[in-house]
């Protein structure tokens, strides 16, 4: 029997991409000890090590764009265009090279969120492409107006060649792919206890009173921290590298030993961005979002809905977190839509389907 083997394709966006799916192939790697997992990204190696314990091979690569940011919420329209022509210039030349390597490491299938180009690869290698995702680059970039219509067409068809979509909750409709899948929420779960975590990042606020800051891996320039000296008796923890040192209820999260799900068992309430990964995590674990708004990427409306219907929330109006004296943290919080909880076993889900299609190969 060879030894199972799995080609992931992650996309060049950020970092929440790379740790939903690290989640996913950590539960994977708990299923089929031996799996050769073989994740390919732009991503990090650090990243994809705070989520996966075992081994991997990590292979550097850049499949895709998704956006051009400069910060959490600024994108680059132009460059994002212009680096997606690119691709598609060299598209021969990088499937070409990928399927080499997939026949040289003997890869049975190909897992990924969510590379267009990754259904190209796995048609020409001659294994099935399976995705998972909430949203797909195609609809990004509909938003976007004529400049980018060639683009949607080439993202879509590539979609059409995807085998099986494993759709995650906050989802868009998704209509590029034939065989969906739907799947309860995935992330990580917390793998320090609360007192440990006090212990070592000396936090005595109440849950109350603790607020966590998470803006993904590439922040947000206009944090306006000043306004953390309104709340002394607070607590705030960020993740935020380039956060000052001069505010002492602050503590900035520099070891990449802990991750953002790891702290949230200690917070009253998340400050976020739309983000699936961080409203997954926050679901998963109760945790009420107090989320900005975000009118120009079309995937944070499905987001926003979700929120609004399975957790408590607060959705803050324009301008009100860069620009109030953060007045909203003492607004009640709105309760969910729906007494309808989201199902919280997508890993599993995934997984155990990776894990049945490779004892078959």
């Amino acid at each position: 029997m060879p030894q199972p083997t799995l080609y992931v394709a992650i996309t060049n966006h950020g970092f929440g991409h790379a740790t939903r799916t690290a989640a996913v192939l950590a539960e994977i790697q708990r299923l089929v000890p031996d799996i050769l997992l073989i994740v390919v990204t732009s991503a990090p190696r650090w990243l994809i090590e705070s989520y996966i314990s075992g081994d991997f091979i990590y292979r550097s690569r850049v499949l895709d764009v998704g956006v051009v940011q400069s910060d959490g919420l600024s994108m680059n329209i132009p460059a994002t265009l212009t680096q997606l022509q690119d691709i598609r210039t060299y598209q021969q030349r990088l499937v070409a090279t990928e399927v080499d390597y997939i026949k040289q490491v003997g890869a049975q299938l190909i897992l990924a969120d969510i590379p267009p180009l990754a259904s190209v690869i796995a048609e020409a290698a001659g294994i099935p492409c399976w995705m998972a995702s909430n949203f797909g680059w195609d609809l990004i970039y509909q938003q976007w107006g004529e400049d980018f219509a060639e683009i949607v067409d080439w993202v879509t068809d590539c979609f059409h060649k995807c085998d099986r979509l494993f759709r995650l909750p906050f989802h868009t409709p998704m209509p590029a792919f034939h065989n969906i899948t739907d799947v309860g929420l995935t992330g990580a779960s917390p793998r320090f206890t609360p007192l440990e975590l006090r212990r070592q990042f000396g936090i005595e606020a109440d849950p109350g009173k603790t607020v966590l800051l998470s803006f993904g891996g590439l922040g947000l320039a206009k944090i306006p921290y000043r306004n953390l000296q309104r709340f002394p008796d607070w607590q705030f923890i960020t993740f935020d590298r380039l956060a000052p040192d001069t505010f002492p209820n602050l503590v900035k999260v520099t070891d990449t030993n802990y991750r953002p799900v790891d702290l949230m068992p200690l917070c009253g309430r998340i400050i976020s961005k739309p983000g699936y990964g961080t409203f997954s995590e926050a679901c998963l674990l109760d945790i009420p979002v107090i989320s900005i708004p975000r009118s120009d990427f079309a995937e944070a409306q499905y987001l926003l809905s979700g929120l609004q219907d399975h957790n408590p929330h607060y959705l803050l109006a324009d301008q009100e977190f860069t620009e109030s004296h953060w007045e909203f943290l003492f607004q009640p919080l709105t309760p969910p839509r729906t007494e309808q909880p989201l199902p919280k076993d997508g890993n599993l889900t995934i997984a155990r389907a990776v894990m049945k299609y490779l004892d078959q190969a």
